[in-house]
């Protein structure tokens, strides 16, 4: 009785070894099918030649236009930043990384299905418009921007200089929709100001100093040299590192701000991606003067790319106290690969991570302090910074214009005072925590 029952448990055991292990082999089969290049190619070749066959204006439609709308469709559905660009696309790409363009000056990305504006360029169209970051462009000269992808939306806001363009845009934070017409200009905007927006660098008797660092182009490094300089001149000891608005531009140039605060071989940034080729790391190289100043760096949602590396970085090493609100989150290396054909591909092949392993993209970098602003505050910021001439309000508004604040800078200065404060007490030299 006992061998029987033994026998009956053994089959049972093995029967359920047979089913789960039959299922595990057509679940197998069915990832190794839905992995498959052979298999898939050929549903799409089916696919390809039924259309052509069948559907109604299959005639007049070639496999060339067939392949390249289905490469649109490829890339279009991996992320907003990558895109296959016929050979007329690509042309365009290079032209804009060889000069200067006609345009309005707002860097726009996709965020949550929308084109939003980054980032107003500084003495633009857009900037002088009151365009602000996170504002969402609906129609350009009437075109629905719903279907629109991002780099057809560069190329209508883009234009010869003098030419009009129409935005149609809604801010989000308002819920109020407003129509702009903006007339093209050439975009070439100085990369470092000072507080009033010149070149002059002043310190007043708290011997704090202030740079704005508008974007980072190929001369950003050497500009804010000159301007570190200035400051030093005039006994600078405590300085604010404004990245507000800025929406990035070159990695080489992040780094060689950061080398002008941290010694060489400090680690800025890595990049991480699904080959090898695309895991790198950026370390300070260039020799040259350290400052030792305190810092505080001012962020907020119009900061992105390479000025969220600098603060990101800034913050890990514990060299700067970044003051603001929440950075864009643009975080992400886009590799553009050219085809024998003329076209190439603009694929997204790696991350932005800091130094301590954060993830930039689609994250952002978190201030030490939040400091929030109203809309009504961010329009009186442009005022303040003299987008507007007086002589062009009433006289309500340049009343207006005396009393205007801005509370993230007034709390880096409140910061940096109580520095400088605490040193004189204990007698000790102002220092900096790096780690």
């Amino acid at each position: 009785m006992k061998r029987k029952l033994t026998f009956t448990l053994l089959i049972v055991v093995l029967g359920i070894n047979l089913i789960i292990g039959a299922r595990i082999y057509f679940y197998s089969l069915q990832a190794v099918e839905k992995d498959d290049p052979y298999l898939n190619i050929k549903i799409f070749t089916t696919v390809l030649e039924r259309i052509k066959r069948d559907y109604v204006d299959g005639d007049k439609l070639s496999y060339h236009d067939l392949i390249y709308g289905a490469l649109k469709g490829m890339l279009g559905m991996l992320d907003p930043h990558s895109e296959f660009m016929d050979s007329s696309k690509y042309d365009e790409l290079k032209k804009d990384t060889e000069g200067a363009f006609g345009g309005v000056g707002i860097v726009v990305s996709m965020k949550d299905n929308y084109i939003t504006v980054v980032s107003p360029m500084e003495d633009t169209p857009g900037f002088k418009a009151g365009i602000l970051s996170g504002d969402r462009i609906l129609k350009i000269d009437g075109k629905s921007t719903e279907k629109m992808g991002l780099q057809e939306a560069v190329k209508r806001l883009r234009g010869k200089p003098g030419t009009e363009v129409t935005l149609t845009i809604i801010r989000p934070s308002t819920g109020q929709t407003k129509e702009y017409k903006l007339v093209r200009a050439d975009i070439k905007v100085p990369t470092i100001k000072d507080i009033n927006g010149k070149n002059e660098f002043q310190v007043g008797e708290d011997k704090i100093g202030y740079v704005r660092i508008i974007q980072f182009g190929e001369q950003t490094a050497d500009d804010l040299e000159k301007a570190l300089s200035k400051l030093e001149s005039k006994n600078v000891e405590s300085i604010i590192i404004d990245l507000r608005n800025n929406p990035g531009g070159l990695l080489d140039q992040a780094v060689a701000v950061c080398g002008k605060f941290l010694p060489s071989g400090t680690l800025v940034i890595t990049t991480e991606g699904q080959s090898e080729n695309q895991r790198a790391e950026y370390r300070i190289s260039r020799s040259g003067k350290v400052r030792k100043n305190p810092l505080v760096v001012l962020v907020n949602g119009g900061s992105a790319s390479a000025s969220e590396i600098v603060a990101g970085c800034f913050q890990d090493l514990r060299r700067a106290i970044i003051v603001g609100e929440q950075t864009f989150g643009k975080g992400s290396v886009q590799s553009i690969i050219p085809l024998h054909d003329g076209s190439a591909l603009r694929l997204t092949t790696a991350k932005y991570y800091t130094p301590s392993h954060r993830v930039i993209h689609e994250k952002g970098i978190t201030p030490d302090i939040i400091v929030p602003l109203s809309i009504g505050e961010e329009r009186d910021l442009f005022l303040m910074r003299n987008i507007i001439s007086p002589e062009s309000l009433d006289e309500q508004e340049r009343e207006r214009l005396k009393n205007i604040k801005d509370p993230q800078l007034e709390r880096a200065y409140d910061l940096l005072k109580g520095i400088q404060l605490f040193s004189k007490r204990t007698n000790k030299p102002i220092k900096v925590v790096e780690k």
